[in-house]
């Protein structure tokens, strides 16, 4: 009687220790995503020429609070020329609370466009090339979060040498664009059954080139459904049409890469 006493006393002791163990995350994450649009937008800007995109990334996290991650994106050939038409992204960085609330994110984030080189003429190659990298710092507290990024590198190929073709027209030479910024602001509306409501706000500002600077706004409805994510937002932005559009040189069948669309989105995390 002793020991059957003795072993159902120890037995809350022992449920205790497996619902703590359940409750640990684990050490090291693993998760991937793939997700299918009908217009890639980056910063408001249409990298796809108004075109549809498929997406995907790796992500992994340690508990410590470091991750790294790669995606990727197919991308118009129009607006990066010579290249594969795909855009890879690599990150890594730390993320660690500050409060209870409060969450640091520092990192690094390359934007690569394999064999993509800037021509300084239709069909003129360059060794120029798009690749940009930057380096963030962001805030959230709940669902509200906040980004600032500054490229360490010319602004996606923007110098001194590059600036009579690197956007869609000429522009003086004023030197090196590094040093570029884009603050991101981000809140997450819960609308209930499921639904969520997302607001945006960025503004990027060119150095030396402030005819390239534009804010863009994003408001868009999502909700998960049979395992998938599914998103409509609408996006537009300021950008000035005289260097945000493309076309011929006589200005025909030229497509604002800025102007506002309606986006739809599937996505799934696995």
């Amino acid at each position: 009687m002793t020991t059957i006493l003795k072993t159902l006393c120890l037995i809350p002791t022992l449920l205790l220790a497996v619902q703590s163990h359940a409750q640990t995350p684990p050490e090291h994450t693993l998760t991937g995503n793939v997700g299918l649009v009908s217009d890639y937008r980056f910063r408001g800007i249409s990298q796809t020429w108004r075109q549809p995109a498929i997406q995907g990334g790796l992500d992994y996290a340690h508990s410590s609070g470091a991750y790294a991650g790669v995606w990727a994106s197919n991308v118009s050939g129009n607006s990066y020329n010579n290249g594969a038409g795909l855009e890879l992204d690599l990150y890594g960085g730390y993320k660690f609370s500050l409060t209870q609330d409060l969450t640091l994110d520092l990192g690094v984030l390359a934007y690569l466009y394999p064999s993509a080189r800037l021509n300084s003429a239709p069909g003129v190659a360059t060794r120029e090339k798009y690749d940009n990298l930057d380096v963030y710092i962001g805030l959230s507290a709940g669902t509200f979060s906040a980004k600032l990024s500054v490229a360490a590198s010319d602004y996606f190929g923007l110098n001194g040498t590059t600036a009579g073709y690197a956007y869609f027209s000429g522009l003086p030479a004023r030197g090196a664009s590094k040093g570029s910024s884009y603050l991101d602001l981000n809140y997450r509306f819960d609308l209930g059954s499921g639904f969520n409501l997302d607001a945006h706000l960025g503004r990027l500002s060119v150095r030396h080139y402030g005819e390239l600077s534009y804010t863009d706004l994003k408001l868009g409805l999502s909700k998960e459904v049979g395992g998938f994510n599914l998103g409509a937002a609408l996006v537009a932005t300021d950008a000035p049409r005289d260097y945000y559009q493309a076309g011929n040189s006589a200005g025909q069948d030229a497509k604002r890469l800025g102007r506002a669309a309606l986006v739809l989105s599937a996505a799934r995390t696995f």
